[in-house]
């Protein structure tokens, strides 16, 4: 029997809408955190871009004791939900505060302020984001249907983070300057307010779910925390995991390396001005859509880590080509609006494969559940999860990090103007950063062609647990939750809305 429309799910829509909180806080710390720390608390970029990393350090591990403890959590709520409620009481209010300093900001506590909020940020984010997407197996259980369902959660993370981009550069930090604190007040209110209606949103839809789900067979215990960690890495020991946890350390430093320089490049190495960042992120406000619909049928028609591998050397083969076209005179004048056309075609192309291979390779983890529940007998989503995040958020603090050097190395602690900028900052900014940032990617390419989990094998996967637990049916119609948003067993007659 076919399954109806996904889209007409409302429990589709309540998981995919928790990464707008991520989708504004990513954004922030990608493009925002270092030149707001940099232009208006005025901490050296080393020091700052330390500081961001030392936080990515702390989100990695706590990603990972969260996800676990989460995957064993017993409650009336269900395993994921207190965690996520308890987001609320931290990441809002903790954003906020780092736009919005509530000491006197000088040499002495300027970088020690900068770090608690960034960790305090961080943390806020773990506890929402990681228990939320860890959801999704217990969800879907089809191959191809969980690349639709994080699809949405993509596209809602995009829409979130380059939504309020779009009006940040039009009114908020494009109106004031990148170096008016104006700006950035204005931002982190309204994103503080959107961070909050996020997390309620998703917790209460996705909390009558949870709540029907069966419970861990046994709890976390601190006390016994020796024993917890020999379960954590008997889970991680998996080839499929492996491959997929080393493609996030290595890409992670290329990702981390990217970001922190989006504004310096954009700014200084191609000269738009706010209004006209604004204008890229209208254009690439069609690029989740566009990864959302193509997305699924590229998953279904290459098989998940084809359609990964085939999008994201697309992404590093057209990435470098709008800087080494400038380089050798053949682009547009600086700022011009036929170079900003052109380089935002580029953007919503490499945007598009970045989130088609994202949904990818969070489709291909979730296959490492069933995998590991075979040999382990426990469900670990929330730990598998975390720890692919692990990989990519401790290592792209060293690509944060290197961002900041390679910006003192470059001089760009002196431009604060476009006049400032002069062809040998961007023939060095370039040199030093596009060789890097292409090798690393091309790397961990390599590692996602060691992914061995096909569909035939999940379906195996599938069959050897359903005759494990003493029944045919998928697990994923064992509950349906119909247009009306009620949780109930299925009938003989029912359908799922899954």
């Amino acid at each position: 029997m076919s399954k109806p429309l996904l889209e007409l799910n409302p429990l589709h829509w309540f998981y995919g809408s928790a990464s707008v909180a991520f989708g504004i806080k990513n954004y922030a710390f990608s493009y925002l955190l270092l030149i707001f720390a940099t232009h208006v608390l005025g901490i050296p970029a080393a020091s700052a871009a330390l500081a961001i990393g030392i936080g990515v350090i702390w989100d990695a591990f706590s990603d990972v004791f969260l996800g676990h403890w989460s995957d064993k959590t017993k409650s009336r709520l269900g395993r994921r939900h207190p965690f996520m409620y308890s987001s609320l009481l931290i990441f809002p209010l903790s954003f906020w505060l780092i736009f919005n300093p509530i000491i006197e900001i000088n040499d002495s506590n300027g970088f020690w302020y900068f770090l608690v909020l960034c960790i305090l940020i961080r943390t806020g984010t773990t506890l929402i984001e990681v228990p939320s997407v860890a959801q999704l197996p217990e969800l879907e259980t089809d191959y191809d249907r969980r690349s639709r369902w994080l699809a949405l959660r993509q596209m809602m993370g995009w829409y979130g983070g380059n939504g309020i981009h779009l009006i940040n550069f039009s009114v908020w930090v494009g109106a004031y300057g990148i170096s008016s604190q104006t700006g950035y007040k204005i931002f982190s209110t309204f994103g503080a307010i959107l961070i909050s209606l996020s997390i309620i949103v998703s917790s209460l839809g996705t909390q009558r779910f949870a709540m029907n789900l069966p419970q861990p067979k046994e709890n976390f215990r601190m006390r016994e925390i020796g024993n917890e960690l020999k379960q954590l890495f008997q889970s991680l020991h998996n080839r499929n995991f492996a491959t997929l946890f080393g493609y996030g350390l290595i890409s992670g430093i290329a990702a981390g390396l990217s970001t922190a320089l989006y504004l310096y490049n954009t700014t200084y190495f191609f000269g738009f001005s706010g209004s006209q960042i604004a204008i890229t992120a209208i254009g690439v406000l069609i690029a989740p859509l566009i990864a959302y619909v193509v997305g699924p049928i590229l998953g279904k028609a290459l098989e998940k880590k084809k359609a990964a591998i085939v999008t994201i050397l697309t992404y590093i083969a057209l990435y470098p080509i709008p800087y080494v076209l400038l380089l050798l005179g053949y682009w547009p004048g600086l700022g011009s609006y036929s170079s900003l056309a052109i380089y935002t075609g580029f953007i919503v192309v490499e945007v598009a494969c970045i989130i088609i291979g994202s949904m990818m390779l969070d489709s291909m983890m979730a296959d490492v559940v069933e995998e590991s529940e075979i040999k382990t007998e426990r469900r670990s989503e929330g730990l598998f999860f975390a720890a692919r995040s692990f990989g990519a958020k401790a290592i792209s603090a060293g690509g944060i990090f290197s961002a900041g050097f390679i910006l003192t190395i470059v001089g760009m602690d002196s431009v604060n103007t476009l006049s400032d900028m002069t062809m040998e900052h961007r023939v060095n900014l370039a040199t030093l950063f596009l060789p890097l940032f292409c090798v690393l990617n091309l790397m961990a390419i390599w590692l996602v062609s060691r992914y061995r989990i096909r569909r035939k094998d999940h379906e195996s996967n599938l069959k050897q647990l359903d005759v494990r637990h003493g029944t045919d049916e998928p697990k994923d119609e064992k509950y349906s939750l119909n247009i009306s948003g009620r949780l109930s067993p299925l009938s003989s007659t029912s359908e799922t809305s899954q």
